[in-house]
Parts: structure tokens; C-alpha cells; sequence
């Protein structure tokens, strides 16, 4: 069901496991079935979700949790990883700093998604959006990054101030009609009673995300039609945690009854980015 403010539709979050087993989910999908390995429990949700178009100026990164703006970029050749790393990377690094006021900014990965619904299965070449509630960190893989992608010298410093995980997301080659990105306003999160982290499995390490249980307070809001032009700033970490600011900012991929037959599948980047403040 759609309006011009909201759509209802079904979003799919995880429960942890009911036997009290700590929650794990595998990095590999099984390439037959899909799905990957994990105890955490799938479930789906009715969820309204407002279409913010028109008043995305509302929605600040440190209050909500996301931040619109309009930010075209001149570079196109975003299937060639090289030329993101070497050419996207230093635009958005001065475009992070320049929206947060950081004094360093290190971006450590991207993931290039593109919707294709006869696919089963993913690799690292094929990503498709991502279908459930989630937070990409918690506090322990936060710190952890940056021990990973900082020289051990500088790490004792930047942990004394202010960081943050940020995402830096960008529709690429036509507007994000089909399979847009929702975002949950962190002011609608009990941060404590809402989330719980989930080991995320690797072939030689673990990682850590943070999953998040459905709850008729949490609050959902898209920008339609999210052009190329348009960019989304995504709160994954803050280590102000004192409640004067956004913490997180949950987020899914979402099947949207609104999209018009025949819009082009959804395809997407995004940037994660180590952002440093100095105080």
C-alpha cells in the first residue's frame, strides 16, 4: 500500500536465538539455497514508511541519525574498483569532512550492490541490497577498525577523542525507484532494549554487527527516487554515547509498492569511512 507520504510493506528483522546461544550469522552464502548460516531468527514486520521528499532537511546526522544532501559527482566508472579507490575515495573523503566538520577521515571499503531478483546467492561481485534491519557496527568492531586501519602509533590518540562510523551512500546509473534504502530515526531506538550484536563469521576472523528486534515505535523514513545527484550519510557509530547525540542508525533495503513497472534495478555504493574529530 502507498500514499505520497508513506508506503506499508513488510521489512524482515532477527530474533536472537530462544535457547540463549550467542547470535552468529556466516559471511558465505550458500550459492543453492541463498541463505546464509546463522541461529538468528528471521521475522517479518507490517512497517510504514514515510517518504521524506520535500523536507529531507529536516533529518541531521546527529539527531536522527542520516543526513540528505545533493552532492553530484562528476566520476561514473564505478565498476572499476581501482579508479573508486583512486579517484571516488579523495571526493568523498573532502565531502565527509566538509558535512561533519572531521579533521580525519579514513575510508576502509566500499560495496557496489545491484538488485537482481533471478540471482541466488551473492559474491563479492554480485552484491545484492541488503533485505533485513541491521546496523553495519557495534562498539567492539568499531574500536576494532581502528586498530585495523590506523598505524598502531596514532591509534591511543584518536581513541582520547571523538569517532565515528560513518556510511556514504549513493545511488549509481539511475534513481533508486526499485528496492530503495529505509532508515529508522534514531530517536524512535531504545538503544539498550532494540539492538543486540550478532558474531558475523568469517573463514579466518569474526566481525560483529549489531541486529536490531522489530518494535512499533521505531520510526522509518526513505527519500523517493534517490537520484545519482544524491547522496546519504549513514551513522553506524558514535562514540559519544551520552545521549546528546545519535548513536546508530538502523537501515534495510526494502521491496517499495510505490516503484513504478519497469524502474530499472536498484543500483548502489556505498563507502565506509573512519571519521576522526579533534575534541
Amino acid at each position: 500500500m502507498a500514499s505520497s507520504d508513506a508506503v506499508t510493506t513488510k521489512l524482515t528483522f532477527f530474533l536472537p536465538p530462544s535457547d540463549g546461544s550467542r547470535p552468529y550469522q556466516s559471511i558465505n552464502i550458500d550459492t543453492k539455497t541463498g541463505i546464509r548460516d546463522r541461529n538468528i531468527v528471521p521475522t517479518e514486520r507490517n512497517v510504514s514508511i514515510e517518504n521524506v521528499r520535500g523536507k529531507e532537511h529536516l533529518y541531521k546526522l546527529d539527531e536522527a541519525g542520516f543526513q540528505f544532501d545533493n552532492r553530484p559527482t562528476a566520476f561514473t566508472d564505478f565498476r572499476d574498483d581501482e579508479k573508486v579507490v583512486k579517484e571516488y575515495y579523495p571526493e568523498s573523503i573532502e565531502l565527509i569532512k566538509e558535512l561533519t566538520g572531521a579533521s580525519r577521515v579514513v575510508l576502509f571499503d566500499h560495496t557496489r550492490r545491484l538488485r537482481n531478483p533471478d540471482q541466488v546467492g551473492e559474491t563479492p561481485d554480485t552484491r545484492q541490497p541488503v533485505a533485513q534491519a541491521h546496523v553495519d557496527q557495534t562498539k567492539k568492531s568499531s574500536i576494532t577498525r581502528v586498530h585495523r586501519h590506523l598505524p598502531a602509533e596514532d591509534v591511543p590518540e584518536l581513541l582520547r577523542h571523538r569517532f565515528q562510523i560513518l556510511n556514504l551512500w549513493r545511488p549509481i546509473g539511475n534513481p533508486a525507484l526499485e528496492w530503495p534504502l529505509a532508515l529508522c530515526d534514531f530517536r524512535s531506538v531504545d538503544p539498550d532494549n532494540d539492538t543486540y550484536p550478532v558474531a558475523l563469521v568469517y573463514p579466518d576472523h569474526e566481525g560483529e554487527t549489531m541486529s536490531i528486534k522489530p518494535s512499533d515505535k521505531h520510526e522509518w523514513k526513505y527519500l523517493r527516487g534517490m537520484t545519482p545527484d544524491e547522496i546519504v550519510l549513514i551513522k553506524c557509530f558514535d562514540s559519544v554515547e551520552d545521549g546528546s547525540v545519535s548513536r546508530f542508525t538502523p537501515h534495510t533495503g526494502f521491496e517499495d509498492p510505490a516503484t513504478p513497472k519497469g524502474a530499472p534495478h536498484r543500483e548502489s555504493i556505498e563507502l565506509r569511512a573512519l571519521v576522526f574529530y579533534d575534541n
